[in-house]
């Protein structure tokens, strides 16, 4: 099953705070996404841009632009867990 995302708050240091339907919560640092994807880049040439995420309607992916977006799998794999 796909993991709903039920909130994500920006952190200092392009990290998300992203917890989930089931109770999960983890720390997702989007920096090293910001250097090594292209795409990402505008993350950091534009400041206010990273705090402007929004959650699609089906709760599985967060998005910037049509080209920046985290699904909610990767989120949760590469994230690092947070204890309940």
């Amino acid at each position: 099953m796909i993991p709903r995302i039920k909130s994500v708050t920006p952190q200092e240091g392009y990290r998300l705070l992203v917890q989930f339907d089931e109770g999960q919560t983890v720390i997702y640092d989007v920096s090293e996404d910001i250097e090594t994807l292209k795409d990402f880049a505008p993350l950091k040439t534009e400041p206010a841009l990273f705090q402007n995420f929004q959650i699609d309607e089906s709760r599985t992916c967060i998005y910037w632009s049509d080209r920046i977006d985290l699904p909610s799998d990767t989120l949760l794999e590469y994230g690092t867990p947070i204890g309940k």
